[in-house]
């Protein structure tokens, strides 16, 4: 590492992975003396900006941490009773500690490799099974973003499946507010009527779907059983919004007769967080499992006939139907919900529903007590909620609460809400009822039944053997470290994922998200509570913008899905302004992530596809004539920049302005930020709109799958149409595209964090040496594996695809070989076949240092060596090293070994292994036989014997 000096930036330095030296040594292998050359022979110079960033020099992590430190403590931490899906909760120590604090969980990638992810996998499948108990339905997936995403999915699915011709879609006027800005945001583009009123009291059934909140805010607990039969006959579908604590002592969705349940788990030990990340879940009946948006695990087998998890083929359907798609929704919250996993499995179905009995007789005493002091409630039946009238004072009990730091739902001048949580016991009761008795009131000894007998749950839950082992401290501690040791994540080694930018979470970024002044503050809560709040998103948004060039930024999206829908949204809001509410058509190239297309879908657009040529980029030719051809429809333009094949297209201004000659506007993904950062704006060389993946490039981690978030910047026409609710945002036309204003708010501290330590030449830095990683792989590996698309002086951008088609043809290895073996030398393997089938992407990002990157081009090289031996007859095309990898150490160590190589060169392949090796858990997972078997909960203990 380069001495630190007060010239240089202490954080930049230990951020970057090579040291100056190294980076030299790479510049010279490209046949570069610096990196000013480098950078201009690869960034077009159109676009090339050569003016730094106004963001002023690195803060170091003392002085970043101080200064967020004072923000934080602008903010107010008060006790908050506003519930409306936002509860506290207590995460336990050993699950903070050892999961949501430990890099090996909020590190690790999205399982696609299944053999290097068993233990997030079984966190997931956990989760689904802890759901599915829960509500009493068939099978539930990995979780989703949130609740109003969840209601929305499901409405999307009801459309889908149900057999009712109806446009109309009926939701509850008790859901919480804003899941019903949510649904209607996602209602209006697919011309879905959203009608809004009394379930219990409607005369006109026809509809497609419905959507019930049980309880409702208001805190009434429904029976809505005959509802659900009068809706089935009317062949439409019934989801019902649960509360996860609630269904400990309610009757399931499923023994209701719902055909879907959503919901959100974060009073599963998940930090409030102003609004997120939090897990939402989703779960429905069997027949409905192919259209279950979002990420499904299910149980497979490995080559061995082990049971092993995977993720089920049928999810992430974007990549399959792409603008046929009826999801968009790209991710998950598995960090997340592996929290509330692990809640559940750490208090067992016992502590569970001894905290929901407590939650529920602590309300059922507030009830008796506001009763004898006179005050009438309008729920006659409750869980943990009570909706209080309170007249003409209703003011002044919200304004005594506040002076005993407690917060109360204000509903409207004449009703106050108030739920309690886990977090609650006698004396807040007692406090509470002093407030509206204006003295110390006796805590009655009896407490008021909320729950009819008719609706009381009586089945047994959560009775696998995961829910009912790991209640002790040192038991939960021993199963999180055995869940991570089977994984591979970044605090392992590196993780070249070509797109995904798996790059270094600093502990300096990580630390805030846990102090309380950020994690236990209700997304509801008053203005004047949340100032170091806003004050950090607000310059968070600057930040961003100055970044990018755009003018003003929306952070309300909470994944990169979520923002190229705001996006787009906001175009077609635009065009609508100005009497062109007919431009419909989204130009796509071919090449583009399955989310854009699934996205313009979803926006209710019409997507053309616009061809590639032989080098990845946009055919300007075909653009043009597709361009000219829907000129007077045109919308938009999905582009990626740098381009999905890893170069700098050198045509991209001149591909904005035949679509701006068109009236359209220019959308571009900002999925490969990590090459732009202090080197190029996609908001000054053409871009509209581009939303940002903070979980890439500003060092979000990606926590196995989640959280995301994936704000949008946008030119000063575009401003009024970003999204927001209408609490905080009432000029937006958008509406809501989140249940939080600001997304997963609790998390943007490190990517304020990221910006602040780096400075502008640090995020130029960054930016320089990720390019040079990416080039010096890629020509390292050039002589042993084709190299598919470079960019002009053959280079590329920050990431680069080789190409393994001719090694199948020639002698029948596959990618997915090369994929497994690589598991043998430590690595997870770059992305694979995307987005060209039988190729690797390969992105090292900045954070890896020379000797890693060595480290991972000699496997490759050396893979490139096993090959040859495949090629040249030495060894058998059917059973290889490479075919029968990943190799378990419960394989090699068998008394019987018939491989035609030795069990040195499949375990230990280059020396280092002896010293520092990663055991794969279970073989090569059979996809196949677990689409044919699919299971999606806990399997039971004997299938482990």
């Amino acid at each position: 590492m380069p001495e630190v000096t007060s010239e240089n930036n202490e954080f930049s330095a230990r951020h970057i992975g090579p040291e100056s030296s190294d980076q030299q040594s790479m510049l010279n292998t490209l046949g570069y003396d610096d990196m000013a050359t480098f950078i201009r022979d690869v960034v077009p110079a159109g676009i090339h900006s050569t003016s730094p960033l106004s963001l002023g020099k690195g803060l170091s992590e003392q002085a970043a941490i101080a200064e967020l430190r004072g923000l934080a403590q602008q903010n107010k931490v008060y006790r908050t009773l506003i519930g409306q899906g936002y509860y506290g909760t207590f995460t336990p120590y050993v699950i903070q500690r050892n999961l949501l604090e430990n890099p090996a969980w909020y590190t690790a990638y999205t399982p696609y490799q299944p053999e290097i992810s068993q233990g997030r996998l079984e966190g997931i499948i956990n989760f689904q099974t802890m759901i599915t108990d829960l509500t009493g339905m068939d099978l539930s997936s990995a979780s989703l973003l949130d609740e109003g995403t969840a209601a929305a999915e499901s409405m999307a699915l009801c459309k889908r499946m149900a057999k009712s011709k109806s446009q109309a879609f009926f939701v509850d006027e008790n859901c919480f507010p804003q899941t019903i800005e949510v649904v209607k945001t996602r209602a209006k583009p697919l011309s879905i009527d959203i009608v809004v009123g009394d379930p219990l009291t409607q005369e006109s059934h026809d509809y497609f779907g419905w959507l019930l909140q049980y309880p409702g805010a208001n805190g009434e607990v429904r029976d809505f059983s005959e509802l659900v039969k009068t809706a089935h006959e009317n062949k439409s579908l019934v989801v019902m919004a649960a509360d996860i604590l609630s269904l400990l002592l309610l009757k399931s969705p499923g023994e209701t007769g719902a055909d879907v349940a959503i919901g959100c788990t974060q009073r599963f030990g998940v930090p409030l967080g102003f609004g997120g990340p939090h897990a939402a879940y989703m779960a429905t009946r069997g027949a409905f499992k192919r259209s279950l948006p979002g990420r499904l695990v299910g149980v497979s087998q490995d080559s061995h006939g082990k049971p092993a998890y995977r993720l089920a083929l049928q999810t992430r359907e974007q990549h399959i139907r792409r603008e046929k798609a009826t999801s968009n929704i790209c991710t998950a919250q598995v960090l997340l919900a592996v929290i509330a996993s692990m809640y559940a499995a750490y208090h067992g179905p016992q502590g569970l529903r001894a905290i929901a009995e407590r939650v529920h007789r602590l309300t059922g005493q507030l009830a008796s007590g506001l009763e004898s002091l006179g005050y009438k409630r309008e729920n006659s039946s409750f869980f943990d909620t009570l909706t209080i009238h309170t007249g003409d004072q209703t003011a002044n009990f919200h304004a005594a609460a506040r002076a005993q730091e407690i917060n109360l739902r204000e509903i409207d001048g004449n009703r106050i809400g108030i739920s309690l949580d886990e977090t609650c016991d006698e004396e807040h009761v007692e406090q509470l009822l002093a407030i509206f008795a204006g003295k110390h009131v006796e805590l009655p000894s009896t407490a008021a039944e909320g729950i009819d007998a008719d609706l009381c749950r009586t089945d047994a839950v959560l009775t696998h053997p995961v829910f009912n082992r790991y209640h002790s401290e040192t038991e939960m501690m021993r199963y999180l470290r055995k869940l991570a040791d089977k994984d591979i994540a970044l605090d392992r080694a590196m993780i070249p994922l070509g797109s995904c930018t798996m790059k270094l979470n600093a502990s300096a970024e990580m630390m805030p998200i846990s102090w309380p002044e950020f994690s236990n503050i209700h997304p509801f809560v008053p203005a004047d509570q949340v100032i170091g709040y806003k004050a950090m998103i607000e310059e968070t948004e600057r930040m961003l913008c100055e970044i990018t060039g755009y003018d003003a930024m929306s952070l309300q999206p909470n994944s990169g899905a979520q923002g190229e829908y705001a996006g787009l949204l906001a175009i077609e809001a635009y065009h609508a302004s100005r009497g062109e509410g007919h431009r419909n058509v989204c130009l796509i190239p071919s090449s583009a992530h399955g989310t854009n297309p699934a996205s313009a879908q979803l926006c209710g657009m019409r997507v053309v596809v616009v061809k590639c040529d032989n080098q990845g980029n946009v055919d300007l030719d075909d653009l043009r004539a597709k361009a000219e051809e829907c000129s007077e429809s045109l919308a938009a333009l999905m582009v990626t920049y740098p381009s999905t094949h890893g170069v700098f297209e050198e045509a991209i201004q001149e591909v904005c302005d035949i679509i701006h000659g068109h009236g359209g506007q220019v959308y571009i993904d900002g999925a490969n930020l990590n090459a732009m950062v202090g080197v190029c704006q996609p908001g000054k060389f053409g871009g509209d709109v581009s939303h940002l993946n903070l979980h890439k490039t500003f060092c979000i981690p990606h926590g196995g799958g989640g959280p995301g978030v994936g704000p949008i910047g946008v030119g000063k026409h575009l401003e009024p149409f970003l999204p927001g609710h209408g609490s905080t945002k009432e000029k937006s036309v958008v509406g809501a595209v989140a249940s939080a204003a600001w997304g997963s708010a609790s998390i943007l501290p490190i990517t304020w964090m990221y910006i602040k330590m780096m400075g502008a030449e640090g995020l130029k830095d960054a930016t320089e040496v990720a390019i040079l990683n990416g080039n010096y792989i890629a020509k390292q590996l050039s002589d042993a594996y084709p190299v598919l698309y470079t960019g002009r002086n053959d280079l590329v951008a920050h990431e680069c695809i080789i190409d393994l088609r001719p090694i199948k043809d020639d002698c029948g290895v596959s990618v997915d070989d090369v994929a497994k073996r690589l598991i043998d030398y430590g690595f997870h393997a770059p992305t694979m076949s995307f987005p060209v089938s039988g190729t690797l992407m390969i992105e090292p990002t900045e954070s890896e240092s020379k000797a890693e990157i060595d480290r991972f081009i000699d496997a490759m090289l050396m893979i490139r060596q096993e090959i040859a031996e495949v090629e040249s007859g030495a060894v058998s095309a059917e059973n290889n090293v490479l075919s029968n990898a990943p190799h378990t150490a419960e394989i090699l160590t068998a008394d019987n070994w018939d491989k035609p190589y030795s069990r040195t060169q499949a375990a230990y392949p280059v020396p280092s292994l002896k010293t520092s090796k990663y055991w794969a858990p279970v073989g090569r997972v059979d996809n196949a036989y677990g689409d044919k078997n699919l299971q999606c909960s806990c399997l039971p203990i004997s299938a482990y014997e």
